[in-house]
């Protein structure tokens, strides 16, 4: 509320003000008491000597010390004015007394302080002129309001400042009226109170926005989404796109250049981000304005967590419009950032999902965005899918594969299957791999059905940490029932999790500790792909298992992206073919040629070679003819559980020719023994 000029003695001051002394601060109430109680006793004297006028016959008696009385209550009345004008004048809050009409009556000193203004300069400027526009109308409908209840309603309005800042009042009207009850003057106490407001807001900043890059976190976009959602309700033709950015591979830069390089970089993707999303396809989008909002939220982007972001795109024409924004994004990020003084250059995974689907709230588009970009990463990384029901289908089921995952885990529901591998120089087997195999509700589920999403969640760490100690366990108890030399061996599988585990090696040789198995019978497996992604930290963690004293072999040869001769910086033992070259030996002469060249350049460097996926007795005889030491697949023996495998090993002293059946397993024996 405004203030006013003060023209009027100080005894109209004082009666104006007095009323509105529960807005100042407490220190301040001594004095405004003590001036209520001069006032009290000034108006008890006069209705005393009112009433000593109705007895001429004692006037004479008392009439000196009246005279004496009255002349010190007009000393106190002096007294009282001073005491109104002291409160006024040191008063925190600023005091303004406005007449009927709008004049201004009086403003305290404290304008001057917090304001900037001399009395002289508010007295030049109207009442309304300092007041920012779009706070006038609320200040003149209080005031009105004030002048017609007796009291108004708190207030908080903008003032401008001498300087050109604003700042921010709270305000409360109290109405003086005379004695015919119209008001005759509002009495206006205000408040600054800028420095909370921006507290409050600063708190409120930091509630809806990630700390790190100062965009909307989930929250906050998630209340502009259901804004758009509850929009496209009532307008049928607006219609709006979710996208979900995932960085890919973001963990390694993070592990790589640390923590602190690893936030610059996101608060740099995020600028990126932000960049690519100002003033794009503003010629395939108009801006629609409805009742419920002055002006449609622009291109919104936020971060969800981590690595993820999100954009809001309105009011799109086509889905096509979201497709080449997201392609856009990518093309952005493929320009080089800089961290720790090096260039980075990083590729996005981007999920859309799109309003035109009936029946969604904020929270299930923002899903299906994710859904579509979990998509994008199984189909290569670096790329965009748009989300659609079948994919939401996928997503259900997926869903309810990985709570049935970590239900078996707990239930033990998990059997380890080994399949043999035969050295095709004696006949006989030389050891195993160890397989995972899922018996759900009687049901044996296969590793291709559940694999990914075990690895995807880091289920696999608890299913191949159990996998491994009971092949172990089990390999120790075939050593004792079937000697042999050399002893049998166990090959397993080792995932790209847990390679990245800084702890393997100390995990494995505890696994080794507590089944008491030789080292030298175990084999770890990991694929070239694993090996070559981070060749140093890889020939790091391969020292480490080598010194446990357990043999090392490349799984899948042939399928990813290294060379022989680079992997002769490693301590590995084994190169095992992948079946697809396998598959085709003896008919294509082409496929033929290249598994002769890795069985030759990996006896050149001393490593024994596993042809994986051997079916038929034409690859056998060619392997053999290439010197391959050993071999793997059907040919042999499907993967089995342990009692199937200790039968072979127990029937395996006998020359087996024949094709025989145990349990609901083929096995066909080549002559070799245990």
């Amino acid at each position: 509320m405004d203030e006013q000029d003060f023209q009027q003695d100080s005894h109209s001051s004082a009666e104006a003000v007095s009323p509105d002394v529960r807005q100042l601060d407490r220190h301040e109430w001594w004095l405004w008491g003590f001036a209520v109680t001069v006032t009290l006793v000034l108006t008890v004297g006069i209705i005393s000597l009112t009433f000593t006028g109705l007895h001429p016959q004692q006037e004479d008696a008392h009439s000196f010390d009246l005279k004496e009385w009255v002349r010190r209550l007009a000393g106190l009345v002096a007294a009282r004015d001073q005491l109104f004008q002291l409160i006024s004048e040191n008063a925190a809050d600023m005091i303004a007394v406005v007449a009927s009409d709008g004049r201004r009556l009086y403003n305290s000193p404290a304008y001057q302080k917090i304001l900037g203004y001399s009395q002289e300069e508010l007295k030049a400027t109207s009442s309304l002129e300092q007041i920012h526009p779009n706070d006038r109308q609320r200040v003149l409908e209080a005031a009105e309001k004030a002048r017609c209840t007796g009291r108004g309603e708190r207030l908080e309005y903008r003032i401008r400042h001498k300087d050109g800042s604003w700042r921010i009042l709270e305000s409360t009207a109290t109405a003086i009226r005379n004695a015919k009850g119209e008001t005759e003057r509002l009495v206006i106490v205000n408040r600054d109170v800028t420095e909370r407001k921006r507290a409050e807001e600063l708190l409120a900043h930091s509630a809806l926005h990630d700390r790190l890059t100062n965009l909307p976190n989930r929250a906050l976009f998630l209340d502009r989404l259901q804004h758009s959602v509850t929009l496209s309700r009532r307008h049928s033709n607006y219609k709006f796109a979710v996208l979900f950015i995932d960085i890919d591979e973001f963990k390694v830069f993070n592990d790589s250049l640390g923590r602190v390089a690893g936030d610059d970089l996101l608060i740099q993707i995020g600028r990126r981000l932000t960049a690519s999303l100002r003033g794009i396809d503003t010629i395939s989008r108009s801006q629609v304005v409805t009742e419920d909002s002055e002006q449609l939220i622009d291109d919104t982007l936020a971060r969800v967590g981590g690595d993820e972001f999100t954009v809001l795109l309105e009011d799109i024409r086509d889905p096509s419009d979201a497709i080449r924004v997201a392609e856009r994004i990518q093309n952005r990020l493929t320009i080089p950032l800089l961290a720790n003084g090096q260039e980075i250059v990083v590729a996005a995974s981007i999920g859309i999902a799109l309003s035109t689907t009936p029946g969604t709230e904020a929270e299930d588009l923002l899903r299906d965005a994710e859904i579509a970009m979990y998509r994008a990463k199984r189909a290569g990384k670096a790329r965009c899918e748009v989300f659609d029901v079948a994919m939401y289908a996928h997503a259900v089921k997926r869903l309810k594969l990985e709570t049935d995952l970590r239900k078996g885990l707990e239930l033990g529901e998990f059997r380890v299957f080994y399949q043999p591998i035969v050295s095709l120089e004696s006949g006989k087997i030389a050891g195993f791999e160890a397989l995972s195999r899922w018996q759900r509700a009687g049901e044996l589920v296969m590793p291709g059905e559940f694999i990914t999403v075990a690895d995807e969640t880091g289920l696999i760490l608890p299913m191949n940490r159990a996998l491994l100690r009971e092949a172990c366990q089990q390999l120790r108890s075939w050593h004792f029932q079937f000697p042999s030399e050399p002893a049998l061996a166990i090959s397993a599988n080792i995932t790209a999790k847990q390679f990245a585990q800084p702890d393997l090696a100390k995990e494995i040789g505890l696994i080794l500790s507590q089944t008491g198995l030789d080292p030298h019978s175990l084999q770890l497996e990991i694929t070239e792909t694993i090996t070559m992604a981070d060749a140093e930290r890889a020939g790091y963690v391969l020292s480490e298992l080598k010194a446990l004293g357990v043999g090392l072999g490349i799984d899948d040869f042939g399928t990813g992206y290294s060379s022989l001769s680079r992997l002769r910086r490693f301590p590995i033992d084994t190169l095992k073919i992948d079946r697809t070259f396998i598959s085709n030996l003896g008919s294509d002469s082409e496929n033929g040629e290249i598994v002769r060249i890795i069985i030759m350049l990996a006896h050149n460097l001393g490593l024994k070679v596993v042809a994986e996926g051997t079916e038929t007795e034409e690859q056998l005889k060619y392997l053999k003819q290439l010197d391959c030491e050993m071999a793997q697949g059907y040919f042999f023996s499907k993967p089995a559980d342990q009692e199937t495998i200790s039968k072979l090993l127990a029937g395996n002293h006998k020359d087996i020719t024949a094709t025989t059946r145990l349990g609901s397993v083929w096995w066909r024996m080549v002559p070799f023994e245990s």
